[in-house]
């Protein structure tokens, strides 16, 4: 089983490691591919980002461009339509980490869900889900 407090340890191990990659890095270190397959879990539970294949460093005061590096289901929507490289693409990604790892389950579902409407030009305002029932339930 994984307790909360050991999902609540990974995402803080992946927000420190982000932090540090983004802010204490110079110049700035963007990973471009964060998602379930790239995290190790040592023995407290404490989450670490791997494989840095598709890693950028950003250069400061200029345009960062790219070909398309991520995995689909955690890239953030505008990258896959501006490929420009920054760090709101490893937050993006952090938070659909984030969401899994709180769900139980990849959060695609759900997304399309709110996203989904009558029109399917705006987003649906009309759903009503609990925070409950999106919860993973297979915790002891």
């Amino acid at each position: 089983m994984f307790e909360w407090s050991e999902r609540v340890n990974l995402i803080k191990g992946l927000a420190s490691a982000l932090s540090y990659m983004h802010h204490d890095c110079l110049p700035p270190v963007v990973h471009q591919d964060i998602s379930s397959k790239n995290i190790l879990v040592d023995l407290e539970y404490k989450g670490y980002i791997s494989d840095f294949g598709t890693t950028r460093l950003l250069k400061p005061n200029s345009s960062n461009w790219t070909s398309f590096a991520g995995t689909v289901g955690y890239t953030a929507p505008e990258f896959a339509f501006t490929l420009e490289v920054n760090e709101k693409c490893d937050v993006y990604s952090f938070g659909m980490v984030s969401l899994e790892v709180i769900m139980g389950k990849h959060p695609g579902d759900l997304i399309s869900v709110l996203f989904s409407s009558s029109s399917s030009t705006t987003p649906s305002t009309s759903h009503d889900i609990a925070l409950k029932d999106m919860l993973d339930h297979c915790t002891s």
